[in-house]
């Protein structure tokens, strides 16, 4: 979980900096992607925990 919110507060910190410097627009884009990744990353982990109970 440690992980997660690593890599949530990386993607808002560089979407800030991304949108409040002028010319910084990739930093933007790579927090959008590093945001995706995370979101994909939590949901393989909790994909793998919830299985069908037998």
């Amino acid at each position: 979980m440690s992980l997660f919110l690593l890599l949530l507060l990386v993607a808002l910190v560089l979407g800030v900096i991304g949108v409040a410097a002028e010319g910084l627009f990739y930093l933007l884009v790579i927090g959008i992607v590093v945001l995706i990744l995370d979101l994909v990353l939590v949901g393989v982990r909790l994909g793998r925990r919830g299985g069908p109970a037998r």
